[in-house]
């Protein structure tokens, strides 16, 4: 990846729908576009439960992906994770469960998904806001309508 680029972070509000049905077709749309993506998730058992979501989210379809414990991590298109190394070499990082990072730069775009239904996890992606602004990456703000399409509010 380029220095020169400018990591694009984009959060969303989940209200309408809940994480398992928000996260595949945003992995969808990422492997679509050539991306390797990294997960990030804030504890073992989210882990555990998104590992075997990936696999069985839909009945026509399923999202190539592995943990630290499925061998290489370089060999993973999406990689499960709880620390901030990028072992798959990914472009895209989604930030889970208030999951964070220090530096977002080195990214084409990462992805926080928050639920807005939690006064901690908003409290947390104010806080992350933040510190993506002042690193100076663009950020972006996307909230579901009522009708569920999601829409760019800042």
């Amino acid at each position: 990846m380029a220095e020169t680029t400018t990591t694009e972070v984009l959060f969303y509000h989940l209200e309408r729908q809940p994480l398992e049905r928000v996260l595949p077709s945003l992995l969808q749309r990422t492997l679509e576009r050539g991306w390797r993506a990294v997960v990030q998730v804030g504890n073992s058992e989210r882990l555990e439960a998104l590992d075997a979501h990936l696999w069985t989210f839909a009945d026509d379809s399923f999202l190539p992906h592995g943990t630290a414990k499925d061998g290489p991590p370089d060999r993973q298109p999406i990689l499960l994770t709880l620390d901030q190394e990028n072992a798959n070499g990914a472009g895209v990082r989604f930030l889970l469960d208030g999951a964070d990072m220090e530096a977002y730069a080195g990214y084409v775009r990462i992805v926080v998904i928050f639920d807005g239904r939690d006064e901690e996890a908003v409290a947390a992606a104010r806080a992350q806001w933040q510190r993506v602004k002042a690193q100076g990456c663009k950020a972006t703000y996307w909230r579901q309508s009522d009708a569920g399409r999601w829409e760019q509010k800042a």
